[in-house]
């Protein structure tokens, strides 16, 4: 673990960017920014296009260390370049933004009201390419529709399960069990989520750190005790599908957690802006975001 990134991610000001979008949600991230379908006949070619707006945010002047703390990249984004250096050299060397990479491999079909994660295959040797590319630490994403106490302990399970490894290949885990915004049950389902997490923390080791990113509660400071625990280096929101204006009004009342957006951050940019109104835009959000996390 580098040390220096650790004390950014544990004391840093400002919130982590997601720019992770995988090969199911990149076409809708593409529509948003203005590039349709037409654009691109192949994976590739597609895969091309998203790097090539990634990098345009990256390498943009507002985007720096002293309002983004980390990135979490697409493994695709990791092996690519930007301005001539590996991405997450780039994030950490010339912006001073702390790099993640997110692993997981999609979801699997409901059952017990969640969504756990589809295996995924090699990974020890992609934690051992991560590490070898200067990553600091992971992502994993499970989603919660309702709230079942069997399904809930089991995305819980399977998160800390993971995390253990990525622990032991010295990288830190960003832990996502995601609450659907839409949910009837979101409340209850908040309340297991939180007790079943609360049971793990308590078991780490305390060389054990871990950052858990969890959607947007609905009682303010609901993950307070997460905020305190020694094992946890950051709690951070995810906007789950708010704007960047509702998720900035939740954050800002949850103290001591600080924003992971994806969507509520790139709100706003389109391919055909010039370079002068793209960064301007960006820098907005990255203002408003920043400060919502600064409570």
């Amino acid at each position: 673990m580098n040390d220096e990134q650790y004390d950014e991610m544990r004391t840093g000001k400002g919130f982590i960017a997601a720019l992770d979008q995988s090969g199911g949600s990149t076409p809708k991230a593409l529509e948003l920014y203005g590039v349709e379908e037409s654009r691109y006949a192949t994976e590739k070619e597609m895969f091309d296009r998203i790097h090539e707006m990634r990098t345009r945010i990256i390498s943009s002047p507002s985007f720096t260390g002293e309002r983004i703390l980390a990135a979490i990249l697409f493994e695709d984004t990791m092996n690519r370049q930007v301005e001539g250096r590996d991405t997450a050299e780039y994030l950490w060397g010339v912006r001073g933004v702390v790099p993640f990479l997110k692993i997981d491999k999609g979801l699997l079909p409901e059952a017990d009201g969640v969504q756990e994660m589809k295996p995924i295959p090699n990974l020890d040797d992609l934690l051992a390419h991560a590490v070898q590319k200067g990553i600091f630490g992971t992502k994993m994403r499970s989603f919660i529709h309702r709230a079942d106490d069997t399904g809930i302990a089991g995305v819980v399970d399977q998160q800390f399960e993971l995390a253990h490894r990525i622990l032991r290949a010295g990288l830190v885990p960003i832990i996502e069990p995601e609450i659907d915004i839409n949910s009837e049950e979101k409340l209850k389902a908040e309340a297991m989520l939180r007790r079943a997490v609360a049971t793990h923390l308590d078991r780490l080791a305390s060389d054990q750190h871990v950052v858990l990113k969890l959607t947007l509660p609905e009682e303010d400071d609901y993950y307070r005790e997460f905020v305190e625990h020694p094992q946890v280096a950051r709690v951070v929101a995810l906007s789950g599908g708010y704007s960047r204006a509702d998720a900035n009004e939740r954050l800002a009342r949850n103290h001591g957690v600080i924003a992971s957006f994806s969507r509520a951050l790139t709100e706003g940019l389109q391919i055909d802006q010039t370079d002068e109104e793209f960064d301007s835009v960006l820098g907005t959000g990255i203002t408003s975001i920043a400060l919502a996390s600064a409570t």
